[in-house]
């Protein structure tokens, strides 16, 4: 309907201002204002829209980062934990990752916005930025990383490991200082290439198949690939960690400096959620196998997870002096030798 012609119409064909004209117009005014009002509500639709705010969020598809795993299964199924909890406005978006080095690497990109990892490379990243880039929110989870070796009685004492080869997730992750400490205390010569024992950085999933075809003596790594080594390979577990800290929930302060308010929120929500794990654990499986089964394309059984949940202790509490044993061992092998004061890594000030 051309309005314009519609106005004018009674001008054309009465020859003057016709009876009908007042009428057309009021109905003209009231299309006139529907439209206005229409493009009024779709601009602001296209604003709240243009508003939202993407949060990135790394972690692992490892047993050991349940609220991560939760939080990205519950968001692929739309029903997202910590967005129900963010608001409206704020998407979640997840990024998985193998090992804590190449997560504190996207933190310091700008690639990611907090992220589920082990205390390690938190501390290394902490250091290395001089305090300036990296917070600690929360403590996340404590145990459920050991050391495997094969069943079958070829390594029964410390001493066998002589001239072994020993696979760890990444260089410089939590179980890699972990092993080249213990390694050390036991009296052997640990390099970065090399020494009495080899210690080879290597991807959980590629540590599963050297494993199983021989080609690596030992894995030092975490649920669930410790039970999966144990199902799958052939293997035992040597040595467990039941009380270390094994994942932290870290911000950069990028993002409490822009969105402090978001940040709260955020380690509100998984402080929520740790305590929901507990006090739901076979419905925290259930969501967890399917955010694994997820991530690893294939099929994660009930009973492995089961079999995990049971060397791990999920809590969102964590005090420096914690991490006080971390970092001297971590410096005893060569990491974190400018350690600087750890009062800022623990605050949730900029």
């Amino acid at each position: 309907m051309n309005i314009d012609w519609i106005q004018g119409g009674g001008d054309r064909v009465g020859g003057g201002n016709s009876g009908c004209t007042p009428a057309v117009v009021r109905c003209t005014s009231a299309s006139m204002r529907l439209r206005i009002l229409i493009c009024s509500v779709l601009s602001a639709i296209a604003c709240a829209r243009a508003e939202k705010i993407v949060l990135r969020v790394g972690y692992f598809p490892n047993v050991t980062h349940a609220q991560g795993v939760i939080g990205s299964q519950t968001t692929r199924e739309g029903r997202g934990w910590f967005e129900q909890r963010l608001g409206p406005d704020v998407v979640v978006q997840w990024f998985p990752f193998n090992a804590g080095p190449s997560a504190m690497e996207a933190v310091f990109a700008g690639s990611i916005d907090l992220t589920y990892v082990g205390p390690n490379p938190a501390l290394n990243a902490y250091i290395r930025s001089g305090g300036d880039e990296i917070r600690v929110l929360a403590g996340a989870a404590e145990g459920g990383a050991a050391l495997v070796v094969p069943a079958d009685g070829r390594i029964k004492t410390a001493a066998d490991f002589r001239g072994r080869k020993l696979a760890t997730p990444q260089f410089g992750n939590t179980q890699d200082v972990a092993a080249r400490a213990w390694l050390k205390k036991q009296g052997f010569r640990i390099t970065q290439s090399g020494g009495d024992v080899f210690v080879l950085p290597t991807a959980n999933p590629d540590q599963l198949a050297l494993f199983s075809a021989g080609q690596i003596d030992a894995v030092w790594t975490v649920e669930p690939w410790v039970s999966r080594l144990e199902q799958e390979a052939g293997g035992r577990v040597f040595l467990d960690q039941p009380d270390v800290v094994t994942t932290l929930l870290v911000s950069s302060v990028r993002l409490l400096k822009e969105h402090p308010d978001l940040a709260r929120k955020f380690r509100a929500a998984h402080v929520e959620l740790t305590a929901w794990i507990n006090a739901h654990g076979a419905e925290a499986r259930t969501i967890i196998c399917s955010g694994l089964s997820a991530d690893m394309h294939r099929r994660v059984p009930p009973g492995l997870v089961e079999s995990a949940w049971r060397r791990l202790h999920f809590t969102a509490a964590l005090s420096a002096d914690q991490l006080a044993g971390v970092v001297k061992d971590a410096q005893g092998v060569g990491f974190l030798r400018n350690a600087i004061p750890l009062d800022r890594m623990f605050t949730a000030q900029p």
